[in-house]
């Protein structure tokens, strides 16, 4: 069942950049289900430490989009490795964590594909869901 609605999700996150084709950023989804499109402006390791493309692939992994938006793995992912910096990346919201601190909106997970490689994930948004450390 999780396959089929990642791969709605994903059909969705492409119908969605076809409507936007000159790529301009929109801000971060606040409903699951919503996308928007924005760019790669970070690439590196879990901890920010080393650029992505060249660091270990126990280093984890981590990006920044310019919509203020962020995907973070304790993996090496595949879709993040294979992108660039500046790439158009469109991202939708698939989760949102319940219960959480008033203004603690971390843990949010989003699925991401990367418009010029066609490189996917479904990450969160921090190591640590709202609440956590």
């Amino acid at each position: 069942m999780q396959d089929y609605n990642i791969a709605l999700i994903g059909k969705k996150a492409l119908e969605t950049a076809a409507r936007n084709p000159d790529g301009t950023d929109q801000p971060l989804p606040s409903a699951i289900g919503q996308c928007a499109s924005t760019h790669i402006k970070t690439l590196t390791t879990r901890l920010g430490d080393d650029p992505l493309e060249t660091a270990s692939p126990d280093a984890g992994s981590a990006a920044t989009f310019t919509n203020d938006g962020g995907a973070v793995s304790y993996d090496r992912e595949p879709g993040l490795a294979a992108s660039k910096v500046g790439e158009p990346v469109e991202m939708c919201l698939i989760s949102i964590p319940r219960d959480c601190p008033k203004d603690d909106e971390r843990g949010r997970v989003y699925y991401g594909i990367d418009l010029a490689v066609k490189g996917s994930w479904a990450l969160p948004d921090s190591e640590h869901l709202c609440g956590g450390a």
